[in-house]
């Protein structure tokens, strides 16, 4: 007899074997089979009512769509597998072995993703603690800027010369922080002479500042002597601006200054040095 014919005659011998024992199975643990069944519809629905829930919660708290969506398929996710497993215990399925292998797997990719893992843990934590927003403006670890992107992995500052700076979010959580908020001030100095009208001075940059659209009108801008120079008097302009206007509004108040002292005739001090040649050689 062939091999060939050795392998099928086996083959026919097992199949009918093989039916008897998942029918006897299927007799033995319909119920169980049964429940499983009941149990993974009962947590799809479960999973989809939950992830709902959460997903309401998470818009009415304003956070991001993509991550919003991102922690909705993880909570739904972790519920199917919770319920899956509970499923395969309920068919009989010695489950102690699955869980501790997957133990075991989880201890080992934590280990091998250790950093990767930080900075979602980090991200989590910036999501819902909300140290910042989007559009704020921080400055943090020596690096600066307006806040374009919080993912769960990093968070992107901008500069305003258009540049970017990616910063891991396990970089920023536990660190000291500042947070300007939308708005920021402006830190501007203008110098006039001594002999010059102070009170008319003070009075033209108020109005510059009531004029320029970019200023805020709340917070009041703060506008007086910030100090007494050798040979000026240097004026404290510090309005208020949104984050976008904080370069151009600098610019433009500037600009205006300097037109209206030339035309209400407020002298700007030139610095000057008088040089005495005491012992001039003959």
């Amino acid at each position: 007899m062939t091999d060939n014919a050795l392998v099928n005659k086996a083959a026919a011998a097992t199949s009918p074997e093989l039916t008897d024992k998942v029918v006897l199975y299927f007799i033995e643990h319909g119920m169980q089979i049964l429940t499983a069944i009941v149990l993974m519809g009962a947590g799809l629905f479960i999973a989809r009512w939950v992830g709902s829930i959460v997903q309401r919660w998470l818009r009415s708290k304003a956070y991001d769509e993509p991550v919003s969506n991102l922690i909705v398929k993880v909570i739904k996710l972790l519920i199917i597998v919770f319920i899956g497993v509970m499923s395969l215990g309920q068919m009989g399925v010695q489950i102690t072995p699955l869980i501790a292998g997957i133990g075991v797997a989880g201890v080992g990719v934590s280990l091998a993703m250790q950093g990767l893992l930080g900075n979602l843990v980090a991200g989590l934590t910036i999501i819902f603690s909300k140290p910042f927003t989007i559009g704020e403006y921080i400055e943090l670890l020596g690096v600066y800027g307006q806040v374009t992107d919080i993912s769960l992995f990093s968070t992107t500052l901008q500069h305003t010369d258009n540049s970017r700076v990616i910063v891991p979010n396990r970089k920023i959580v536990g660190e000291i922080l500042h947070n300007y908020g939308n708005i920021r001030q402006l830190n501007l100095t203008a110098a006039i002479a001594y002999n010059a009208d102070i009170s008319q001075a003070l009075a033209l940059v108020n109005t510059i500042l009531q004029q320029n659209p970019m200023v805020l009108t709340e917070p009041v801008p703060a506008v007086g002597i910030a100090a007494l120079h050798e040979s000026s008097i240097a004026l404290a302009i510090q309005p208020w601006v949104k984050v976008d206007d904080f370069v151009p509004a600098q610019a433009a108040i500037y600009q205006a200054v300097i037109e209206q002292f030339r035309d209400q005739q407020i002298e700007v001090p030139i610095p000057r040095r008088n040089i005495q040649i005491l012992n001039p050689t003959p």
